[in-house]
């Protein structure tokens, strides 16, 4: 414009951020942390031994990896791209570190991981609760893992009965392991920022694990926290509940049956399967699933039920409230009534 200022456009960031030439993608879950000083607290709480074998997951270009390799012996890379996998090597060629650095290219959840001591990771956060259990269930025992995750994530790990954010995923946890809060951690710490902020958490698996029937406790906490600030008299006496269970009696039964008859012995089921739901939300039922059994409609197998929370006094409470100790011993006075959940 003629006797105008010419304004200049800045320019427009790009949409992917970069280091060292290689585009991180969001959509992939590549945030990478670039505040070295949080990368410094990180292993420090990690408690990281010189002769520690250290599993590290999603290793993106390194910044964690190096410090991994200054403190322990080995360290074991996980990483999905084949882009991080060309950096991570072209960054610790030639160095001392190079052969004390195993690269492993693939999904971390396909993987068959290798023994570790410990592990610490910055993990996409898509993969959270699938990684976590795929760890508490690993063959071999580790010390602990130090894990970045999304910040309510991280807190629905640590929650307590009574805690708004208290779930099934925080009782699951917490049976195989103790967990603890380390460092809140802003988005500004990451290249580039998610939209939420993060938590650092350590994971110490107990010893020995606990004697649980697996798929059994998994599918009783599903049934519980249905609504989890509904009393669990409520919650069992749902049609869609005393169905389920009613028809796992009624094989269970006739399975127990047929082996009596073909064996003579008064043999059970093997209910030890290793599998686990692992979802980490409260899923809820539709509230067309939300109905209480027609009188007269099973009404011998559904005092069966109540009778079993009666008998522990668990009719009026609620599982928002309830502590690991109780629900397993609800879960046994069920069983012991032959009440199954799997």
């Amino acid at each position: 414009m003629a006797g105008g200022k010419i304004r200049k456009e800045k320019p427009k960031a790009p949409s992917n951020h970069y280091q060292g030439g290689i585009s991180f993608h969001k959509s992939k879950g590549q945030h990478i942390l670039k505040n070295p000083l949080l990368v410094d607290s990180i292993v420090q709480k990690a408690g990281i031994k010189s002769t520690d074998v250290i599993l590290e997951i999603g290793p993106g270009t390194g910044n964690l990896t190096k410090k991994l390799l200054e403190a322990g012996k080995e360290v074991i890379a996980v990483e999905l791209d084949s882009r991080m996998v060309l950096e991570l090597q072209r960054r610790f060629q030639g160095t001392p570190y190079f052969n004390r650095l195993k690269v492993i290219q693939g999904d971390v959840l396909k993987t068959e991981l290798p023994r570790f001591d410990i592990c610490v990771a910055n993990i996409p956060y898509e993969i959270s609760s699938p990684l976590t259990f795929k760890l508490l269930f690993h063959p071999t025992s580790f010390r602990c893992a130090v894990i970045m995750y999304q910040r309510e994530f991280a807190m629905r790990l640590v929650a307590q009965p009574g805690d708004n954010l208290y779930c099934r995923l925080s009782v699951n946890t917490q049976l195989y392991a103790r967990v603890s809060h380390l460092l809140k951690v802003g988005k500004n710490n990451f290249r580039p920022p998610p939209k939420v902020d993060s938590s650092v958490v350590r994971i110490e698996p107990r010893k020995p694990q606990p004697q649980v029937n697996k798929k059994e406790w998994d599918g009783f906490l599903r049934v519980c926290f249905i609504r989890k600030n509904k009393t669990l008299g409520s919650i069992f006496r749902q049609k869609s509940v005393l169905l389920m269970l009613e028809k796992n009696f009624k094989t269970l039964q006739a399975v127990r049956a047929s082996l009596n008859g073909s064996t003579g012995e008064a043999a059970g089921m093997d209910l030890d399967d290793q599998s686990m739901g692992m979802e980490d939300d409260d899923n809820e039922m539709d509230d067309d699933d939300d109905v209480e059994m027609d009188e007269g409609q099973g009404e011998e197998f559904k005092e069966k039920v109540m009778n079993v929370l009666k008998e522990g006094g668990f009719e009026e409470k609620r599982s928002s409230k309830l502590s690991q100790q109780e629900f397993l011993y609800l879960l046994s006075l069920f069983n012991k009534s032959g009440i199954h959940f799997s």
